[in-house]
């Protein structure tokens, strides 16, 4: 019977073009219309090479630090450089910088590097970071080397190379690991959470699969399901039945769209591809036992069910960054409780998850969260079923 259960139920939702149009193309359409709004995000927020100037003067020319860093940042033959550094007089900097040919200039002078800009913005901002970081690690080595000539003086040694210290803690500097380097176009996506969300858009709306499969079986929605009601089988072999065959035409439609978006739109999903799809499916589920559960639970015609099961998925949607990348953070940082209960976050927030952060505590912490969603989704469900009592048929 429950194998029978499974055909019946496949071959219905398959004759159902609607149903196979919001699962099949509707997701893919949605991705193209995303990939003409976004694609070329990407590629304005990369960061371009500043254009700056150094006054070569004596003080520079001295300065081993400076020199490296502002050489190794700007070297042509490095595709990621950050700076096009020109070594020029003073006269000629305040000249170029009137005439907007560079962001700004460094004047090194009383040991102490001076940046001048013509205006405020990005660019400007940048020059300045970059340069008080390689200021800090210069007093970082200033620090570290009066501490060490202080060691030998204690140690009553007074024949100190103060040359060979300064190199020494100067090399040691810059082989650490951290390194200024224009990544932008590599690991600051934004755009990738409009395409997570509408993974997960589309996890969810398989919700409306299994509520058009159950709504079938249900007595006060057909003929079919005043059959059902009557017969000798048991309702949770019914459910399993139906929800299995709405599941294996959800993992289509979601395979469908990952190699759309993969293939086609050349979306990058990361490394973590196992991973990406475990999730996926884990969220399919959770929208077809949502599904399920909103079918059971309210009592009125299909129409005003699927209306609004859209409604909690679209709110979902909307919470989790779809309609608005920053709305997630605004949930998270004054009402963190709604988006632990939401399955949309749940389902973001676990592939962005793998997306940014190195370790998987996260990750599998939304996939247990959503298991757990599912679960109880499905308890509700069958001790609604059960307890469906109607006067007459």
């Amino acid at each position: 019977m429950f194998r029978h259960n499974f055909k019946y139920s496949l071959k219905v939702l398959f004759k159902n073009k609607a149903l196979i149009f919001w699962t099949f193309a509707f997701p893919i359409i949605l991705g193209i219309f995303f990939n003409m709004a976004f694609s070329n995000i990407e590629n304005s927020e990369k960061l371009k090479v500043i254009d700056i100037a150094i006054i070569d003067n004596q003080e520079f020319n001295e300065n081993e630090i400076f020199k490296q860093v502002f050489q190794n940042l700007s070297d042509e033959k490095n595709e990621d450089r950050m700076f096009n550094t020109k070594y020029v007089s003073l006269e000629e900097a305040k000249e170029m910088l009137e005439n907007e040919e560079i962001t700004g200039y460094i004047l090194f002078e009383n040991k102490e590097a001076k940046i001048t800009v013509g205006s405020s913005g990005v660019n400007e901002t940048i020059l300045r970071y970059v340069v008080d970081e390689i200021q800090s690690n210069s007093e970082i080595v200033q620090n570290l080397a009066n501490k060490e000539i202080e060691r030998n003086i204690s140690e009553n040694n007074f024949n100190i190379n103060y040359e060979k210290i300064y190199t020494d803690l100067s090399e040691l500097i810059e082989k650490q690991d951290v390194e200024l380097n224009n990544i932008s176009n590599k690991n600051l996506s934004y755009t990738m959470i409009e395409y997570y969300t509408l993974i997960a858009m589309t996890c969810l709306y398989g919700g409306t699969i299994s509520m058009y499969i159950t709504n079938y079986k249900l007595a006060n929605m057909n003929s079919v399901g005043k059959r059902t009601s009557i017969s000798p089988i048991q309702k949770g072999k019914m459910l399993l039945g139906s929800l299995l065959a709405s599941y294996v035409i959800q993992l289509l439609g979601i395979a469908i769209l990952f190699i759309f978006t993969v293939f086609v739109l050349k979306v990058d999903f990361g490394s973590n591809l196992p991973l990406i799809i475990l999730l996926a499916c884990v969220g399919s589920f959770v929208g077809l036992t949502l599904g399920v559960a909103v079918a059971t639970l309210i009592k009125t015609n299909e129409n005003t069910k699927i209306g609004i099961l859209i409604a909690i998925t679209m709110l979902g949607c909307f919470l989790s960054g779809m309609m608005g990348i920053t709305m997630k953070y605004v949930v998270d940082t004054n009402a963190p409780i709604i988006n632990k209960v939401n399955p949309v976050s749940m389902i973001t927030d676990g592939f962005y998850s793998l997306y940014y952060y190195d370790t998987l505590e996260r990750y599998f912490f939304n996939v247990i969260s959503l298991l757990i969603f599912s679960i109880v989704a499905i308890a509700i469900s069958y001790r609604g079923l059960r307890r469906q009592k109607y006067d007459s048929i």
